[in-house]
């Protein structure tokens, strides 16, 4: 059994020897705005409440806010979401043994594969889209317990770190000012954790879009060690820079979330090594002293005061203090050698139209186009990504862009990416770097109605995905009282779980997170 199974039997029994049943007659309102998985499972096994009742308290929310509050954080609500709630509470009155996210109610950005819900990627040209089957780390999440509660919005094809706006669902705005861009292209999933949609989302990062929007919305984000996590059943974008990672609302919650995601898929190359490099268990190496006796490198240009907003790095200036308070050695304006002639932008290959046409060939009959570029004679498309499905144009479908280009090979063969790699870590190494810290945007939250234009400060495009290399977001405080900003820690491949450490005793001291204002409790 693992660690976090165990968990959850203690608790089962626990509840089974106070003499409480799984549902008594007269149950307790539960609230579940803010409400941690820990709490729900407790008060579920403790009969307070029910996850039929704690699924139902998600869904009024998301009546209550999402469209009324014009967020559009949401695609789809899970019209079987309640019946496998109950399915849950009745396995639970028969004394199985629950998973370890048991009735944890989960926002899926809509670029997963999910047989019961349609599955758009942003695009109005596959709004009727039903996949056979689910994505690979959906299928482990529903087999831990999970509940997917509902879809949520993406920026189209996910071509956007700048906001989230689809073809298929229009604009999702930021939780914590509706004037404001949620950054892209899993602003749906973020918003929807914010405002309480929740308990966590899935989202998915080339190059910006988990760690991105949970910066601007108060959340943890973690982009995994690249082939951690299967992309298998995941529209893509670049396959060779594709994650998936967690959304939530506190690092624990993404170490639980990654104890089921991370793994080996014979489906998916990339992760032949997982099952040897993943952690035993993620939340086992949660601590609140992890930072003491590291080594902190404040990596430069990323954290360079002169090209970013006073207000953020009023914010990360004080981080910095934090992180030495709590034990760490920082390295001030630290830098890999040669970075600027080992990153460029050669490194990145646009492989969209290619990797599009693998992903429906394996959807067989069920493949709602043969080819992506389709939807430029069809129209079925929003004026955002019309130039990333033009440039899409100048490649080919079915054959490998590495063969005639030595930037689209995979990464493993990809000489750039392996050198800028090992550059990296023999910094790292040299001087016995832990982790690299820097703000995650460097610039607030731009206005939505400008989104495009005013996209600045994005620090995480460049070398973490192009290295891929794991990095984590974490709350580092409020702009202005009101808009979030974010810490980002980035370490050697592999070192999930030592990000996730650094983070946790961050985030357990400084406590930045705070929920949006406009998205209180109901009363129900």
């Amino acid at each position: 059994m693992t660690p976090q199974g165990a968990a959850v039997t203690t608790l089962l029994v626990a509840a089974v020897v106070a003499g409480c049943s799984p549902a008594p007659p007269e149950r307790q309102h539960f609230q579940v705005f803010e409400a941690s998985l820990e709490t729900v499972q407790a008060a579920i096994l403790a009969g307070q409440t029910r996850c039929v009742d704690v699924v139902e308290g998600y869904i009024a929310r998301i009546e209550a806010y999402d469209t009324p509050r014009e967020l559009g954080a949401i695609s789809v609500v899970n019209p079987a979401a309640v019946s496998r709630a109950a399915e849950l509470d009745a396995a639970l009155a028969r004394g199985e043994r629950p998973g370890p996210l048991f009735c944890a109610p989960l926002l899926v950005k809509d670029n997963f594969d999910t047989h019961d819900l349609p599955t758009t990627a942003g695009s109005i040209a596959l709004l009727e889209h039903l996949p056979p089957a689910d994505a690979f780390v959906v299928s482990a999440l529903r087999d831990a317990g999970a509940v997917i509660l509902a879809k949520t919005n993406m920026g189209e094809w996910a071509f956007s770190p700048r906001q989230t706006f689809s073809s298929s669902h229009g604009h999702t705005a930021n939780a914590y000012a509706l004037d404001r861009t949620p950054a892209g292209s899993s602003g749906g999933s973020a918003s929807g954790v914010a405002a309480g949609f929740g308990i966590a989302g899935l989202g998915t990062d080339t190059g910006n879009s988990v760690r991105g929007p949970s910066a601007h919305l108060a959340l943890v984000g973690l982009r995994p060690t690249l082939g951690l996590v299967s992309r298998n059943g995941i529209v893509p974008l670049a396959f060779d820079r594709d994650t998936a990672g967690p959304m939530t609302r506190s690092v624990r919650e993404a170490a639980l979330l990654m104890n089921v995601m991370a793994g080996t898929d014979p489906d998916d190359p990339y992760t032949q090594a997982a099952d040897a490099r993943r952690a035993r268990d993620y939340l086992s190496g949660l601590d609140a002293t992890a930072l003491q006796g590291r080594r902190l490198a404040v990596l430069w240009p990323h954290a360079d005061p002169e090209d970013g907003d006073r207000e953020v790095f009023a914010l990360f200036a004080r981080a910095l203090e934090d992180l030495e308070r709590l034990g760490a050695t920082l390295l001030p304006a630290w830098r890999i050698p040669g970075l600027d002639t080992l990153l460029t932008p050669e490194l990145f290959c646009g492989r969209f139209r290619y990797d599009m046409a693998r992903y429906l060939e394996r959807l067989g009959e069920a493949a709602p186009l043969s080819d992506v570029v389709e939807v430029l004679e069809t129209g079925q498309f929003s004026p955002p990504a019309e130039p990333g499905l033009r440039r899409a144009l100048e490649t080919p479908a079915d054959t490998h862009p590495g063969d005639s280009n030595p930037n689209c090979r995979e990464f493993a063969e990809h000489e750039g990416r392996q050198a800028l790699l090992a550059a990296v870590i023999a910094a790292m190494d040299a001087d016995a770097v832990d982790a690299l810290v820097f703000p995650s945007w460097r610039h607030p939250p731009a206005p939505l109605e400008t989104a495009e234009e005013d996209y600045r400060g994005d620090n995480s495009q460049g070398l973490v995905p192009a290295a891929g290399l794991p990095a984590i977001t974490v709350p580092m405080g409020m702009l202005w009282g009101e808009l979030p900003a974010g810490l980002q820690f980035a370490g050697r491949p592999w070192d999930d779980a030592l990000l996730l450490a650094l983070a946790y005793a961050y985030e357990q001291d400084t406590g930045h997170h705070r929920p949006p204002r406009g998205f209180p409790p109901l009363n129900r």
